[in-house]
């Protein structure tokens, strides 16, 4: 019996548009994005450096650009988080009672962006309904690593199979299920996660 839920952020909670990163450097004149650009966002994400450093490297890939025009392309890729999908997290842990987790990759960019776009008061009240928010940047490691499956699963005393995982990424919903995590692999755009009491 499931009584705890790991939930991933991006597209499952936040909608985002995933190519509007590339398209937006397109529009300032870079074709594709430098395989060494990947390499600086895993390590950002990661928190192994910081918001400054990981600007100052975009600049010396991308050079001729401006550090506002960069960041504006870097969170391109989030829209909106739709009231729906918060109130019913709401109703899930009101009526189900589940402890409920957040597990994101993302960076110190996106989440300032996100509490200064959607709203301070949204995103406090929005984190505020998890048991605990764990945010790649701050905890030092990133999905798919089982590890932090693993910083989970101990620091909350959780069952993995009674736990449930909920992801879109394929390869983060095999390495959680390699730690004996329960798991739903979200399909964007047919499934959304107000149908999770189906799943359960």
């Amino acid at each position: 019996m499931i009584d705890s839920i790991i939930f991933d952020f991006g597209d499952v909670f936040i909608n985002l548009d995933k190519p509007a990163t590339l398209r937006e450097l397109q529009k300032l004149g870079v074709p594709d994005i430098p395989p060494v650009l990947f390499e600086c966002h895993d390590r950002y994400e990661k928190g192994l450096i910081s918001t400054s450093d990981f600007i100052a490297q975009v600049m010396a890939i991308l050079p001729g650009h401006k550090a506002e025009d960069l960041v504006k392309a870097w969170n391109a890729i989030l829209l909106d988080l739709p009231q729906e999908r918060i109130e019913f997290l709401k109703s899930l842990k009101k009526e189900g009672g589940y402890r409920c987790f957040l597990l994101s990759n993302t960076n110190e960019l996106h989440i300032q962006y996100c509490f200064d776009e959607l709203g301070s008061d949204l995103m406090t009240d929005f984190f505020g309904l998890f048991d605990k928010v764990y945010l790649s940047h701050e905890v030092k490691m990133s999905k798919p690593d089982p590890n932090i499956f693993q910083k989970v699963i101990a620091e909350n005393a959780l069952l993995p199979n009674c736990s449930l995982f909920v992801d879109d990424t394929l390869v983060h919903i095999e390495s959680a299920k390699s730690v004996g995590l329960q798991t739903w692999h979200l399909q964007v755009g047919a499934e959304d996660i107000t149908q999770l009491k189906s799943k359960l």
